[in-house]
């Protein structure tokens, strides 16, 4: 099986893909039983020493055959379908705002995908993943580098479906915090770590609402407040079951000079209006970045690519931080195959982007989405883009 790669947010920090599926045919091997010798003085086919020599050849084949599907726990990664947040999948538009004004829009803002083979979905063989060291688009890796030690192909789809929700979820607020548009949002417990400081005192589904007297809204406020404390006792309050509930937790240093209070978090957001983003069999967090500039684009005036077809990757924050992804080699060849010229990477990728430029695109390195946006309005409106932030300038 393949499936697609580009959660919920913890204190600690801030793998899309599509499903198809891959085969290989192994060749038929043909003999002729019933043929004559090459010349007068050659053996006959019934010449013991004939069998001999045809049951070591295919003693022979069928070992190498059992070689080559022997399974390698390695994943391979190669360029996955694009599409673009603009337009439609299968007849439904990829981005549908209900409840607000839109405008139409032209030019491509392309999402990227990479297909991945192995891991828990079945295993590849050696024969497939030599094929992929030798082809310069695709990678190789470990499949720990990838899938978390023990994941079930239940357990990695589950995975991706809830990253997919949780960064068009996050795409909008990025999205709607770039217009200044207003909107609510809150955190709310989805679960305790292991050995958690909050044991016993916050519960999943508690709504965090202050910490130290400082309201909650967004995580920073959480990561600052501890941060100032130093391992010193917070004041949480959190409401639970429509009353608010007072509890004072010591936190735990991660065991890398941070402190946390144990608790998995995740957004909880009301927004002014309705955004569905229809995109089928594509999973986990990567596409956010390209999510956030379509809705930009569909509900404000205007053109933002002038018609350019762009394309990127990047997962994103509710405060429109731009995160790394997995993939970016195999993404930036899809998206020049798709017909991208622009293409915009996460600072944090780098060193992978660095060197391995498909020619014909140009990429722009970019922190948030304001400089995204940026980026793209630049190219839209037919400027220089020459002198955009790359991976190799400041």
């Amino acid at each position: 099986m393949t499936t697609t790669r580009g959660g919920h947010p913890s204190e600690d920090h801030a793998p899309d893909f599509p499903v198809g599926a891959v085969s290989w045919e192994k060749a038929a091997v043909e003999t002729d039983d019933g043929g004559r010798a090459p010349g007068p003085e050659g053996p006959s086919p019934r010449d013991p020493r004939v069998s001999a020599m045809m049951l070591a050849g295919m003693a022979a084949l069928g070992l190498g055959i059992g070689v080559a599907t022997i399974p390698v726990p390695y994943v391979v990664e190669s360029p996955g379908p694009i599409y673009n947040t603009l337009g439609q999948s299968q007849g439904t538009p990829v981005i549908k705002v209900t409840g607000r004004e839109t405008y139409p829009a032209s030019g491509n803002l392309d999402l990227t995908t990479v297909y991945v083979d192995g891991g828990p979905t079945g295993p590849v063989s050696i024969l497939t993943a030599f094929s992929a060291w030798l082809n310069p688009t695709r990678s190789v890796q470990p499949v720990e580098l990838v899938y978390p030690t023990g994941t079930t192909k239940q357990e990695a789809e589950e995975q991706s479906a809830v990253a997919m929700a949780t960064s068009q979820e996050n795409a909008v607020a990025s999205a709607l915090n770039e217009l200044d548009i207003p909107f609510g949002q809150q955190l709310q417990a989805a679960g305790l770590s292991e050995g958690s400081a909050s044991a016993g005192k916050i519960r999943e589904g508690d709504i965090l609402k202050s910490i130290n007297g400082k309201d909650i809204n967004a995580l920073a406020v959480i990561q600052e407040e501890l941060a100032a404390g130093k391992g010193a006792p917070a004041t949480v309050v959190v409401e639970r079951g429509g009353e608010q509930v007072t509890e004072t937790i010591t936190p735990k240093d991660n065991g890398e000079g941070r402190f946390i209070l144990g608790v998995m978090l995740k957004y909880v957001f009301t927004f002014p209006f309705d955004v569905e983003i229809s995109l089928e069999k594509v999973g986990g967090p990567s596409a956010g970045l390209m999510f956030s500039l379509g809705i930009i684009d569909t509900v404000t005036p205007g053109d933002l690519t002038g018609g350019k077809h762009i394309a990127g990757t990047g997962t994103i924050t509710p405060d429109g931080a731009v995160g790394p992804i997995g993939g970016i080699e195999q993404k930036m060849h899809g998206a020049r195959d798709g017909g991208a010229t622009l293409f915009l990477a996460p600072a944090a990728n780098c060193p992978q982007v660095a060197g391995n430029i498909p020619d014909g695109l140009q990429v722009v390195r970019v922190e948030n989405l304001a400089e995204a946006r940026a980026a793209v309005e630049l190219a839209g409106s037919g400027g220089d883009t020459s002198d955009l932030p790359t991976c190799t300038n400041n």
